[in-house]
């Protein structure tokens, strides 16, 4: 019984010893996020051709940001600045005057630029400034498959999401 039971360890040894080839290394994965960029930048925007049926303003994204298919552009407008903190509003953002005027800003894209636009039935031309020039619009282009993970109109979360993937400043244009 005890020559079996050396055999046994010796040849339960020999098996757990043995080794073969390690074989062909396989394709490199993704950790985390790895692989998904995004980006956020800022514009600002006047609006100068006041005396057509929409006012646009057109711009190219910055250098080196490619908008693929997959991705979605969300834009904001700012709107206050609260003891130095940001305040932000999703776009399409529509205003009612009390004489029944309504003003909207809204925007479209191309995976090259963006156009911001205003909409609405007011007198463009006789719009306050404030309505028209040097309005702050920050983009965000987010990988689509982040967003069922983050609600679009808080931007504060589109930003950590932003600077979690891709950790860099706000490029102004």
């Amino acid at each position: 019984m005890k020559k079996l039971f050396s055999l046994l360890a010796l040849f339960s040894l020999v098996l757990i010893s043995c080794e073969g080839d390690p074989g062909p290394p396989g394709p490199p994965g993704q950790d985390g996020l790895d692989g998904l960029i995004g980006t956020v930048f800022e514009y600002e925007v006047t609006f100068r051709e006041l005396n057509t049926d929409v006012p646009v303003e057109l711009f190219d994204f910055p250098g080196g940001v490619e908008v693929f298919d997959s991705d979605v552009v969300l834009a904001y407008v700012l709107i206050d600045v609260i003891e130095g903190v940001d305040v932000w509003e999703p776009l399409p953002r529509t205003l009612y005057f009390n004489d029944g005027g309504i003003l909207s800003y809204g925007f479209n894209y191309t995976a090259f630029d963006i156009q911001f636009f205003l909409d609405g039935n007011v007198n463009y031309p006789t719009l306050d400034v404030s309505y028209t020039d040097n309005l702050i619009m920050r983009v965000a282009v987010v990988p689509a498959e982040l967003l069922g993970e983050i609600d679009i109109n808080d931007f504060s979360k589109v930003m950590s999401v932003a600077k979690m993937i891709n950790n860099q400043d706000i490029v102004i244009e």
